[in-house]
């Protein structure tokens, strides 16, 4: 294997960032746990407010123009989830702080906060995930630590979700040089349980990544949505043993989505674990046997872009500008006209649109159908869809 530095091969722009005070990560937090203020919500509000102070001080004048009441996260509750946090050991991080994973800042809809437990220098690596069945063969589990040393002993961080089978394979091979696990639920919460020494030895050795609060027990429906922050912290995603229906697939898709590389280990035709990577192969998947094979595809590589973003277009601005800390800012525009916002839910439908081309349908300022798209926001007259996409909520 060709032994190059992985970090030469990637140099994501950062986002343009500012330290947050404690007023203002408490702010940060309360804004997050409010009602209806998803990741599109909150970043448009810091942007519009200058900083998550003055955003919390706006959301009962929004939630009036909305005609929605919404539930402001309580100063008590927001300061129980932080003890919460200090007290397992991790530190919450912002999408509109220094120390964010910047792979994670590039996707359309970041999570606003993740909670990091152990080397969070780690995250600054480039790093692969890989992913596969949670009842591998036991040529899969030597193929996962094949490929999880190797590309760990190349300087790639190993990202994997601490499933059964693959998932823990590639952590436990990769642990030494630099593994990071993303959770489904609460930092100190373990899951499975029989990976609880595992689970601990990463929060020491390794780094444990969730965007959920502490004591947080995952459901069904949230391992998809902790896979896809595997994919999104990663550069690519290399699948091994994978039926036709199974969570490693879902994790290919969102990489796909993400503008990741999907990689695929071959497998025997009649063995159903090999299922899902075969059909992910004819699906346009790189195929590889070893650690080197990633390493190739990705060696030219650009930066990485968002999703469905052009070279030269510039990132979406994610920033709290200069008030973040108590500087000046403009104030939020009052309250647009009726006739604005009928003009606007009228040129909305079920297909989304960008907001320029919003923006020209309605006759308006982009700033302008910004600022009514946080009302009609939480009012839950729209939905969100990235990449600067919006449509009318279907009910």
């Amino acid at each position: 294997m060709q032994n190059r530095d992985p970090q030469d091969l990637f140099t994501p722009a950062p986002l343009p960032v500012a330290p947050l005070d404690a007023d203002e990560r408490l702010a940060c937090l309360r804004l997050i746990r409010s009602s209806q203020v998803g990741p599109v919500t909150f970043r448009e509000l810091i942007n519009h407010c200058g900083g998550a102070r003055r955003a919390l001080a706006a959301l009962p004048e929004l939630s009036r123009r909305a005609g929605r009441p919404l539930r402001v996260c309580p100063e008590a509750e927001a300061e129980a989830e932080l003890r919460a946090a200090e007290k397992a050991g991790a530190r919450p991080v912002f999408t509109i702080e220094p120390g964010y994973p910047e792979t994670l800042a590039l996707l359309d809809t970041p999570p606003p906060l993740v909670y990091l437990k152990g080397r969070a220098e780690l995250l600054a690596r480039p790093s692969i995930a890989i992913v596969g069945s949670r009842q591998a063969s036991a040529a899969g589990l030597k193929l996962a630590r094949m490929f999880a040393k190797g590309l760990a002993d190349a300087g790639f961080s190993i990202v994997s979700g601490l499933a059964r089978g693959v998932d823990a394979a590639a952590h436990e091979a990769s642990i030494a040089h630099g593994t990071v696990a993303v959770l489904a639920g609460g930092i100190d919460i373990v899951y499975p349980p029989e990976h609880a020494s595992l689970q601990s030895r990463i929060g020491e050795e390794g780094c444990l990544v969730t965007e959920q609060p502490p004591g947080f027990v995952p459901r069904g429906r949230d391992f998809p949505r902790r896979n896809r922050l595997v994919s999104g912290l990663s550069r690519g995603v290399v699948v091994i043993e994978a039926a036709r229906r199974s969570g490693s697939l879902v994790t290919a898709r969102l990489a796909g989505e993400q503008g990741r590389e999907v990689f695929a280990v071959p497998g025997h035709p009649l063995d159903p674990r090999a299922e899902g990577t075969n059909q992910l192969l004819k699906s346009g998947a790189i195929l590889v046997t070893g650690p080197e094979d990633v390493i190739d595809a990705l060696g030219p590589q650009l930066p990485l872009r968002p999703a469905g973003m052009t070279e030269d277009a510039p990132p979406p601005p994610f920033a709290p500008g200069p008030a973040a800390n108590g500087a000046e800012a403009a104030p939020l525009r009052s309250a647009l006209s009726d006739s604005e916002r009928a003009r606007v839910l009228a040129a909305l439908g079920p297909h989304p649109i960008d907001i320029d081309s919003l923006a020209r349908a309605a006759g308006l300022g982009a700033r302008e159908v910004r600022v009514l798209l946080l009302d009609l926001d939480l009012a839950g007259e729209i939905a969100r869809h990235g990449s600067q996409l919006v449509s009318r909520a279907i009910r």
